[in-house]
């Protein structure tokens, strides 16, 4: 938590071959408590440089909700579970956030023995 009791937010993207592999992580994640929650987006398109190639791939984009405390075991399992050589994995600070929602998120990725 940061100062005056404020949970330390992050969005969190990631991007997935396939809708099939999102879910899986997500899951995982959650079951984890690493995330809060994760939402499933299929079917964007990424343009991106790869080995000095231009490429166009769909993709399934994930947008995890978790709390910087987990920020390390969450680059880990990531790094474990995907599917990618080079996964896309991002954290964005939440600035501000309804008070309830991020006292939900803080309960979720919480220590199950606090």
């Amino acid at each position: 938590m940061s100062s005056g009791g404020q949970v330390s937010a992050l969005v969190v993207l990631t991007t997935l071959a396939n809708i099939e592999d999102a879910r899986s992580l997500v899951r995982r994640l959650v079951n984890d408590r690493l995330v809060a929650c994760g939402t499933v987006v299929d079917n964007v398109l990424s343009v991106y440089m790869w080995q000095g190639k231009l490429e166009e791939t769909a993709e399934t984009l994930v947008v995890l909700k978790t709390t910087s405390d987990r920020w390390d075991n969450l680059e880990s399992a990531v790094h474990e579970l995907h599917t990618y050589d080079v996964p896309e994995l991002l954290a964005l600070p939440v600035v501000k956030g309804l008070p309830a929602y991020l006292g939900w998120l803080a309960e979720q990725t919480g220590d199950e023995s606090e």
